[in-house]
């Protein structure tokens, strides 16, 4: 028993390990998996310094339904200083061979989509992001979960 126990912990340590680099990752579910072009996910975090290069990323979840090979968006951003900016982001959901980019199982694919890379904040503080959806579609079906991820850059 003590040796199963020992193997569990070893096994977890491990496993938290692999992401040592995330300062933060949030996803939040689109209802019933159709993304409303007035649904915004909003994503809250906390930069500590300007000095230190982070990775951000965007995450999508969508299914086999989804009817393109990218998605748009609108990312919104309030820095801590009270400044904002809007961004229009191009995200590619399949290879040019048309096959899902990212990991899946079945009809769902995770994937985690590079916006930039070694960028260093320009201010330390709490920021704010809004993410919606820019393909002109009222009802964008197939989306079922919307994120960021922010990583240190090794």
């Amino acid at each position: 028993m003590r040796a199963y126990l020992l193997f569990i912990v070893a096994i977890a340590f491990t496993f938290a390990s692999c992401d040592s680099n995330r300062v933060f990752e949030q996803n939040t579910e689109i209802t019933n998996g159709v993304w409303d072009m007035n649904q915004r996910v909003v994503c809250d975090f906390e930069i500590p310094d300007t000095l230190t290069k982070y990775n951000f990323y965007f995450n999508i979840r969508n299914t086999d339904d989804y009817p393109f090979s990218n998605v748009y968006i609108f990312s919104h951003i309030d820095f801590p200083n009270r400044k904002s900016g809007i961004d229009t982001i191009e995200l590619p959901l399949t290879y040019p061979d048309g096959s899902w980019v990212g990991k899946g199982q079945g009809d769902i694919h995770d994937c985690q989509l590079m916006f930039r890379k070694d960028v260093r904040f320009p201010v330390a503080g709490k920021y704010h992001i809004e993410i919606e959806q820019a393909m002109r579609m009222e009802k964008l079906p197939g989306i079922k979960d919307v994120g960021i991820r922010i990583e240190k850059a090794e």
